[in-house]
């Protein structure tokens, strides 16, 4: 497999309100992406999805999040301590994990976890997601220009606590 410098993961359910937010922002932001990025997006990460790691650079999992206050956080990511003893539903840090143990490696990682409230199926947005996405592709985007692990990982420590 050739090196290719960014694996983007856009993580949510598009028929579950606010779950939806992974797969939107990777349709908004599909242009902005480097060139031999890899976009994955999917319902849940599974162990499968490690082998999308193989020659990465860089990763970034894109995802509805419930435990944030602010409109988005992002941050870095490592692979946890344990494999995963189940093959679906995993964390990035689960799939970093196995990537490890597959590959000896996993690349550096960030985590961009976009606030969502509503996750009933059949629903749209939430009216507070759909402002939050708009301030999350612009930050996106932003990434997108400079896919440097140095600069990802100042950018992570400045938003720590947001």
């Amino acid at each position: 497999m050739t090196d290719r410098p960014l694996v983007v993961f856009a993580i949510g359910n598009e028929s579950r309100g606010d779950d939806a937010l992974g797969p939107m922002l990777a349709s908004r932001i599909e242009s902005f992406l480097p060139q031999e990025t890899r976009l994955i997006v999917d319902f849940q990460l599974q162990v499968e999805h490690a082998l999308e790691l193989e020659g990465a650079r860089l990763a970034l999992f894109i995802d509805a999040s419930c435990i944030t206050e602010s409109p988005f956080t992002f941050r870095e990511e490592s692979p946890s301590g344990s494999s995963p003893t189940f093959s679906h539903a995993l964390e990035p840090d689960a799939v970093l994990a196995v990537s490890q143990r597959l590959a000896g490696r996993s690349p550096p990682a960030f985590v961009l976890g976009i606030r969502a409230q509503s996750f009933e199926l059949g629903e749209g947005l939430s009216k507070q997601a759909r402002s939050d996405i708009e301030e999350a592709v612009i930050f996106v985007c932003d990434l997108l220009c400079e896919p440097e692990v140095d600069r990802w990982r100042a950018i992570a420590r400045g938003r720590t606590g947001q």
